[in-house]
């Protein structure tokens, strides 16, 4: 369990700790030497039959309350304490303010110095504390009275800490990756760089290879050690140090977090619930700038509200933030904001989407999104985002933001019903909203051919303009994949087209291919130009040309020139033939001169024809030579019986 102090500046948290612990936190010569705490200090007692406790000790001066929250990030518990002969001061309710925006529940208050004053003093002093708790997250802890120079009311506390200790419910880290906040970095000799800290979720072993975040530089942990004893490991709700490999104390220090390498995802603009201090004299307004105090980390972040909206001292609203540089943040995060010269507490809140899009002026939608967002349960979160996303979810960032396992998130997955349908980014569709997005695209190729039967197909940009504009391109495209494997539609080059559909499917091309298709299975592979089919079949050569290109994009017909066309069937023979011509030389090769000859047309039409079975990667050209690479069957179709040499 890890407990924090907090409370007005010379009020006793310092010597409090020391009387549980045995430990000096004050461990600065100016500490010493001026009486009072100026950083963090930190301490661990072990009650009997209870977990170890990990005292985080914080300074009470008003100048050194950015240390204070470092401190108090992670925690466990808290002990507010309060001196009989000074009562409640700034500090103390500026800390107790900390501590209730931070959420924390679980504490005890203390008053201290009692053997400097009367028992109607340290009454007085007890319930102007419990008065000062009942509006806030602690407003049900017990208020003991203690004196650590006479020992007093030591032994009570020790027993609550005790109690707490034993009752704490492990922090959940099922599903969950490693965070690591930094409070102190340093150098050891001999051993390089060692950095202190509190484990968030998870646990971290000797030998992991984490990263530095926001800085983003991968380490290595060289060794662990909790209360100044070597471990192999520290889980979430411990405190420990850790001796890393391969970062310099330049490239580490307060502010950073260790992490497992997928949550390394700096953020410059955070989402986020925020409230301010009944207290503030005045509202917080739009573009507001404040200190952000976030995990360990203090970055100056301007509060983006609509223009002229701002939130009233006492209220609270969702706005965003834009930070000077970037922090680590995920979802549900608790964080500070104080002014900007750092002279009072403003508010806080807590995180609600960590990788906030820019701000469009007409997303109705996003509303939704953020509400959905701010669940803290990650399936259900997941469920309403997707629900409220029809060009679906970044699935690798939403895991991110929630902290979540890859196992984890494929388990949400399958539960919420979604579906990964494109990769970087890997978009995620809920398989109801698949079907109907499949069913629109359809549905629109339908109207299309019906509207114009003599087209091929549309174009991929206009049909997702008029069937899906809410998805980008590489999800629609993704989309379009899997309607082309079911063979719903085919997809040539930029154009769509409806599964059955012909461009030339009506009367009137029906008569004409009628009339052209003898004639051109009867020229077998000795093709006559297109005019002169025109004239053999007393139709006009314009329309004959336009005619037989239409039928060459829907692959009923192969072009091997500007104006010489094959019917697919004896397409397919003159690669059956190609095929064959392969297969009879020990090499697998053969010349253009070896393919003419066996097809019997001159030189010039057997390189078109070849040079055509390159462009559909049946064959490749392997300097003056080809070989075979593709089975002709699987582009043009069998043919019946096999060419002879």
């Amino acid at each position: 369990m890890i407990v924090a102090t907090a409370g007005h500046i010379d009020h006793g948290k310092s010597t409090l700790v020391k009387a549980l612990s045995g430990i000096d936190t004050d461990r600065l010569p100016e500490e010493k030497a001026r009486g009072i705490s100026i950083d963090l200090g930190f301490a661990y007692w072990t009650p009997p039959d209870a977990p170890q406790i990990g005292f985080v000790d914080v300074p009470g001066h008003e100048r050194f309350v950015r240390n204070m929250l470092a401190g108090v990030c992670g925690i466990d518990f808290v002990m507010l304490v309060v001196a009989a002969d000074d009562g409640v001061m700034p500090q103390t309710i500026e800390h107790l303010n900390i501590i209730d925006l931070l959420g924390v529940t679980a504490g005890i208050a203390i008053v201290t110095k009692t053997d400097r004053v009367g028992a109607d003093r340290v009454a007085e002093v007890i319930e102007s504390t419990r008065a000062l708790l009942a509006p806030t997250s602690l407003a049900a802890i017990d208020v003991i009275a203690a004196s650590a120079h006479t020992g007093d009311g030591i032994a009570k506390l020790r027993d609550v800490l005790a109690t707490a200790s034993r009752n704490l419910q492990a922090r959940d880290s099922a599903g969950r990756q490693l965070r690591y906040a930094i409070d102190r970095a340093f150098t050891i000799t001999g051993s390089g760089t060692v950095v202190t800290g509190t484990v968030f979720n998870h646990e971290i072993r000797v030998g992991d290879r984490v990263t530095v975040t926001p800085r983003g530089v991968s380490v290595r942990v060289r060794g662990i050690q909790k209360n100044g004893v070597p471990s192999d490991c520290a889980s979430a709700g411990e405190r420990c140090a850790i001796n890393i490999a391969g970062a310099s104390l330049e490239e580490v220090g307060r502010g950073d977090w260790i992490v497992a390498n997928p949550l390394h995802a700096p953020t410059e603009r955070i989402d986020a619930r925020v409230s301010v201090l009944a207290a503030e004299e005045r509202a917080l307004g739009h573009w507001t700038p404040v200190r952000l105090h976030l995990g360990t980390s203090e970055v100056i972040a301007r509060v983006s509200i609509r223009r002229g909206e701002s939130i009233e001292p006492g209220g609270s609203r969702v706005v965003q933030l834009l930070l000077d540089r970037p922090i680590a943040a995920l979802q549900g995060d608790r964080f500070i904001i104080r002014d900007q010269s750092a002279t009072r507490t403003v508010g806080g809140g807590t995180v609600i989407d960590p990788f906030a899009p820019r701000p469009r002026r007409r997303d109705p939608l996003r509303a939704e999104r953020l509400e959905a967002l701010a669940t803290p349960e990650p399936q259900t979160a997941l469920a309403h985002l997707l629900a409220c996303s029809p060009a679906g979810v970044e699935i690798t960032k939403f895991g991110c933001a929630f902290n979540l396992t890859d196992a984890r998130l494929q388990e949400i997955l399958a539960a919420v019903g979604a579906i990964v349908v494109s990769k970087d980014p890997d978009i995620a569709i809920l398989r109801t909203g698949i079907d109907e997005h499949h069913q629109q695209i359809l549905h629109c190729l339908q109207s299309f051919h019906t509207d114009q039967p003599r087209s091929l197909g549309l174009g991929l940009r206009e049909l997702r303009a008029k069937s899906a504009p809410a998805l980008d391109e590489k999800t629609f495209l993704a989309l379009l994949r899997v309607l082309a494997e079911a063979k719903k539609l085919s997809i040539n080059g930029s154009i769509a087209t409806r599964a059955g559909h012909h461009a030339t499917a009506n009367s009137v091309d029906d008569v004409m291919w009628q009339k052209l298709k003898p004639l051109l299975v009867a020229m077998e592979f000795k093709p006559e130009p297109a005019e002169t089919l025109a004239v053999t079949a007393g139709l006009k050569k314009a329309i004959v040309e336009e005619f037989l290109h239409r039928k060459a994009k829907s692959g009923e017909v192969f072009r091997v020139s500007s104006n010489r066309f094959y019917p697919r069937e004896t397409f397919a023979r003159l690669a059956a033939i190609a095929q064959s011509v392969a297969q009879a030389s020990a090499d697998q090769m053969f010349t253009a001169a070896q393919y003419r000859d066996q097809v019997g047309v001159n030189r010039m039409l057997s390189i078109e024809i070849l040079e055509s079975l390159d462009r559909l990667g049946i064959t490749q050209r392997i300097g003056d030579k080809r070989k075979i690479r593709k089975d002709f069957a699987t582009i043009l179709g069998p043919v019946t019986g096999t060419p002879s040499l």
